[in-house]
């Protein structure tokens, strides 16, 4: 999407191109751009476990994408595994999370707290993740209950083919 379509949105302000507002009036998708420095305004998540690059759709209540470009210099690669450096399954799940975070952090009405992983359900794991490689990472929320459970449906794919999938479920902490 060219920058002259993007709109982004933090917790403090909007700002809306004439472009994004008439796609909205026409009743297309809003589509919402978070930069990195966005991002951490609304997740708590910091080096090393920030895991998102970029947000680059974003549909308010229902579904994020992101982004996380694997780097060769990420601390996990020196030991997982020497010579052959894989993503871990478990970072990949956590990047899904941290993107559905984003769902969860600009949700309207939310109690104060954290959401952390309740329980993971269905998750395959469908081909290596490598340095160089561009995860994209789609989350689509299922249901929220009572303002504290949630359900979401993850899927991180690279050049079109998924790496992962799986149904994350999520639970306020007090």
């Amino acid at each position: 999407m060219s920058t002259s379509q993007e709109t982004t949105t933090d917790s403090t302000a909007t700002t809306e191109n004439p472009q994004t507002q008439q796609n909205q009036d026409a009743g297309t998708t809003e589509t919402n751009i978070l930069t990195i420095e966005e991002i951490h305004k609304l997740l708590p998540h910091r080096y090393p476990f920030a895991l998102v690059d970029r947000i680059i759709e974003y549909v308010p209540g229902e579904k994020a994408v992101g982004i996380k470009n694997v780097t060769f210099n990420e601390p996990h690669f020196q030991g997982h595994f020497p010579g052959r450096p894989i993503m871990p399954g478990v970072l990949i799940i956590e990047a899904l999370a941290q993107v559905g975070g984003i769902i969860f952090a600009q949700m309207p009405d939310i109690q104060e707290g954290l959401f952390v992983f309740a329980a993971m359900d269905k998750v395959r794991f469908r081909r290596p993740v490598v340095p160089g490689d561009q995860l994209i990472l789609t989350t689509e929320l299922l249901f929220f209950k009572k303002r504290k459970f949630a359900k979401m449906r993850g899927i991180a794919e690279v050049d079109g083919q998924k790496a992962a999938e799986g149904d994350l479920m999520f639970s306020m902490m007090d």
